[in-house]
């Protein structure tokens, strides 16, 4: 199947020089069987459930961030969830959190090498998931990239702000910077929530002056706390998740402040200026495409080199079902290629690989 670079103008970013220089928009498959039979499943059921619990939480007696005490303690039953066979872990204590080290057995340990490390928030909304509910694809990634990760788990609601999640971010960025990691070997990445995080850390590095990292990668990003684009975005009905209603109400209940919110809390309200390069992975169903063309075009703007890979068909962190899903396994190799084209600085063009990219898939 071949990978197809489609102009910059039809895929929502800003024309002009730099625009088209600094940012590509990749769409690498077609769909698989498996993929177009799960849609409609996940639909029926995850975003059918999701939607139920946001219309209760919505409309239920408690309608403060106190709703999200629950959903806090899904981490735990998820360590069902094991690593990839070859994974070695080691726990690391930050400053106001925890954090675990996840790296492959064909890989140096962590504590005895400072040459490259990639830095992981996982996603959960802000409300949800941690080391447990990721580790699987923190191990994956570890594998896929030859690289050491840091994995972090950050406060979230209800007993923090986002502005305490960032800081944790960071406090784990300025561990590995005095550990002795160069921050352009330093790859930050995330899904979800936590790839909005991986840019916000990136921006916060920057405003206080330290090493920018070598590069960003987002898994289906959410980095737009302000939900307006999103409720007018195609996709809204069509997610196969993740219903709009539930990410306003974390919003609404968590983080806004006399019903406004501040848009330095988003890093799509940012100047992407002196950032690293970014790759980009997003289905092209998901309501979360909106923010991943927000994203892109801050690139754009402000001429930070991205790649946007636009995943036909495919639900919300669709690399969480690399098991069964092809798509899943061929992102895993393109997260890899990218990270160790950030270690080389290689600039050779994607464009051939991508057309193979499918090639092999039943062997993977």
């Amino acid at each position: 199947m071949t990978a197809i670079e489609i102009p910059v103008e039809q895929a929502h970013l800003p024309d002009g020089p730099k625009a088209r220089s600094s940012v590509t928009v990749e769409i690498p498959n077609r769909a698989s069987l498996i993929s177009r039979v799960i849609n409609p499943l996940l639909f029926a059921t995850v975003r059918a459930s999701l939607e139920t619990l946001s219309i209760a939480g919505e409309y239920g007696p408690v309608r403060s961030k106190r709703i999200f005490t629950i959903s806090s303690y899904t981490d735990a039953p998820a360590a069902v969830l094991v690593a990839v066979a070859g994974t070695r872990r080691r726990t690391v204590l930050l400053d106001n959190c925890h954090a675990e080290w996840v790296w492959h057995r064909g890989t140096a340990d962590p504590g005895m090498r400072t040459d490259t490390a990639i830095l992981y928030f996982h996603g959960g909304g802000f409300v949800s998931c941690g080391l447990r509910t990721h580790r699987r694809i923190v191990s994956k990634i570890a594998r896929a990239s030859n690289m050491p990760v840091l994995n972090v788990a950050y406060r979230q609601l209800p007993q923090a702000h986002i502005t305490d999640s960032i800081a944790d971010g960071v406090a784990a960025y300025r561990y590995l910077l005095n550990r002795g990691f160069s921050g352009e070997r330093i790859i930050v990445a995330g899904d979800s929530a936590g790839a909005g995080l991986a840019f916000s850390v990136a921006l916060a590095a920057r405003a206080a002056g330290l090493p920018v990292p070598g590069g960003i990668t987002a898994l289906a990003p959410w980095a737009d706390l302000d939900p307006a684009a999103k409720y007018a975005h195609p996709n809204a009905l069509r997610d196969p998740v993740i219903p709009i209603r539930g990410l306003d109400l974390i919003t609404r209940w968590g983080y806004r402040i006399g019903g406004e919110l501040d848009p330095a809390w988003s890093p799509v309200d940012h100047d992407f200026t002196g950032l690293p390069p970014a790759l980009i992975l997003v289905g092209s169903n998901e309501v979360l495409l909106a923010d991943a063309e927000q994203l892109a075009a801050r690139c754009g703007e402000a001429g930070v080199p991205c790649r946007l890979q636009i995943w036909d068909r495919q639900a919300h962190v669709f690399v969480a079902g690399a098991d069964i899903l092809p798509e899943g396994r061929a992102a895993f190799r393109e997260i890899g290629a990218f990270h160790q084209q950030v270690l080389t600085g290689s600039t050779v063009a994607y464009r051939g690989r991508l057309r193979r990219l499918f090639r092999g898939n039943a062997a993977a």
